[in-house]
């Protein structure tokens, strides 16, 4: 089987294959991260971003590469979820960007896209760090360039693509050298490949091994149009009422009166409306428009030849019918505005209460094993419904997500990049209502670096990292991401963590976050071992019921 162009309906179908094939491998790639911590990370990420670009390409259901292309890095933006799933969406995001206007792809079409994807991530990325996925995509993309100077047949193209995946994934721990410390691959870099390998089982039609038979192209067709864009906004605010398609099958008599040009008649519907799509072949031109007057556009297309296939919906009704009377909605859109929002983002109920008691306006439940997406964020930023809004992430892991919502946000939105739920309440410290934005960003950054971090946690399988032997089941002392102690005893790793935290000299307040399997009993025993080793240090508790954590720890 020879595959000289690569439709819409194709590549829907490689999306799906992809996003099935991540889905079955996610647990896999989960394995892969470096820290033995139980931390639903690359693997989970990667999947649950992948997930929701496949879930957009579902309600495409139009044959148009570009379209479906489009639809899938919108999902992938939306669905974004820690650094990896940010990563791959801005892969994405330059591949749809490149690929947009065109229906089908040749081989260099679909290699320039890929390249295009690999330069739009790089520019994401503050600090590019190379044996990660970023270094996978270049190395693919670079290959899959220079394939497409003689190979035009996809499925050949596309093995070629996935060989070089997987030989770059192969080099990525002699580029960073904590990968070859634990011995595995990069995890970001893993997905990447584990997504192109669906790719090409697709194109081949071949079955992925223990996946569910992958959802039908007529399935995307019949999706319902919408329904899942309809909860962000309200019927009123809709301005081009009519969800209008239309076929247009060419006449020669008016052809030759009024020559067809799509870049033309493109701009002549974008007039007249929004969430336009035009496709067109020797014989039709498909419309989609979203138009106040279904009628003016209809009238357009008679220019070149009788109409076919006519459809119109009225998206208000519609979109009273799916979501319902939204008073309470227009009620809270028609407050005023506060000065100042700040949202951050925690797990567990006695953390989500300290940081509203410091005057958090918003918190997201998520953290380790559950980070936020950028519309969780985005969401949680319009919730604040104030004109000036800061996001403290208080996870490294989500704040790529943070700055994308930030970015995509109408707001005026600053991230204070806290990397820790210590940092973020020392940030909240830093906070001036009096202040600027951006005088608040300086003074909020500055607090959060005057604390120093440690986290208690069990190791999920063996590993030997940085000299050290961790084994399946141990507690691990976490200082500032850097793992210092490790015990089958867990105060035991407490104090030894604590002994590496604590400096007399310099350090004053030990704050302690209880989580939801921390006892009185080991809580007694930790206060009474600062009492005897740092008799000058003041010690708070709190409740934090956090998981996965059983303490967090703050000095300063």
């Amino acid at each position: 089987m020879t595959v000289n162009k690569l439709d819409g309906k194709t590549f829907a179908e490689m999306v799906l294959a992809g996003a099935t094939h991540l889905t079955n491998n996610a647990d896999m790639i989960d394995a892969l991260n470096v820290f033995p911590v139980p931390d639903g990370d690359t693997g989970t990420n990667m999947n649950l971003s992948m997930t929701s670009g496949a879930e957009e390409v579902k309600n495409v259901s139009e044959d148009h590469a570009g379209v479906v292309a489009q639809a899938f890095a919108k999902g992938l933006l939306m669905g974004a979820r820690g650094n990896s799933g940010v990563i791959l969406s801005q892969l994405f995001r330059g591949f749809g960007k490149e690929a947009e206007h065109k229906s089908a792809w040749t081989t260099k079409d679909f290699a320039d896209s890929l390249q295009a994807g690999v330069t739009t991530a790089y520019k994401a990325v503050m600090k590019p760090v190379e044996g990660t996925i970023l270094t996978v995509a270049k190395d693919t993309a670079k290959a899959a360039v220079e394939a497409a100077k003689s190979e035009e047949d996809m499925i050949l193209f596309m093995e070629t693509v996935v060989k070089e995946s997987k030989a770059s994934l192969k080099r990525t721990p002699d580029l960073l050298p904590v990968l070859k410390e634990v011995g595995v691959v990069d995890s970001g870099g893993q997905g990447l490949v584990t997504i192109y390998e669906g790719f090409l089982a697709s194109l081949k039609g071949e079955e992925l091994p223990a996946v569910q038979e992958n959802v039908k192209m007529d399935e995307l067709v019949n999706a319902e149009h919408h329904k899942l864009a309809q909860d962000f906004m309200n019927t009123e605010d809709i301005e081009f009422g009519y969800c209008t398609e239309f076929m247009v099958k060419f006449e020669e008599d008016k052809l030759q009166e009024t020559p067809y040009d799509e870049e033309q008649f493109r701009q002549d519907l974008s007039e007249l409306g929004d969430s336009l799509l035009v496709v067109s072949d020797e014989e039709l031109i498909k419309v989609h428009v979203h138009a106040e007057y279904p009628g003016k556009a209809m009238t357009l297309g008679q220019r070149y030849g009788s109409l076919v296939n006519m459809k119109i919906e009225n998206m208000r009704e519609q979109h009273t019918s799916i979501v319902g009377d939204k008073k309470e909605k227009k009620a809270e859109a028609k407050k005023a505005k506060a000065e100042y929002g700040i949202v951050t983002v925690a797990m567990g109920d006695g953390l989500k209460k300290l940081f509203e008691s410091l005057g958090a306006t918003v918190v997201i439940q998520g953290g380790q094993t559950m980070n936020p997406s950028t519309k969780d964020i985005s969401n949680a930023i319009e919730e604040a419904h104030a004109k000036n809004v800061i996001v403290l992430p208080n996870n490294k892991n989500i704040v790529m997500a943070a700055e994308q919502a930030a970015d995509i946000s109408e707001n005026d939105v600053i991230v204070v990049p806290t990397k820790s739920i210590p940092q973020g309440m020392s940030a909240m410290l830093g906070f001036n209502p009096e202040a600027s934005l951006d005088e608040n960003k300086e003074e909020m950054s500055e607090m959060m670096k005057q604390v120093k971090t440690g986290q208690i946690t069990y190791a999920v399988r063996d590993t030997q990292i940085e000299g050290m032997t961790i084994e399946n089941g141990n507690f691990m002392g976490i200082l500032d991401g850097k793992i210092k102690s490790t015990n089958k005893d867990k105060i035991e790793a407490v104090q030894e963590l604590l002994k590496q935290m604590i400096d007399e000299d310099e350090d004053e307040i030990l704050t302690i976050l209880r989580g939801e399997e921390a006892t009185d009993e080991e809580v007694e025993a930790i206060e009474a071992f600062i009492e005897e080793n740092f008799e000058d240090i003041e010690v708070e508790t709190h409740q934090g019921d956090q998981p996965i954590y059983s303490y967090i720890f703050s000095v300063e």
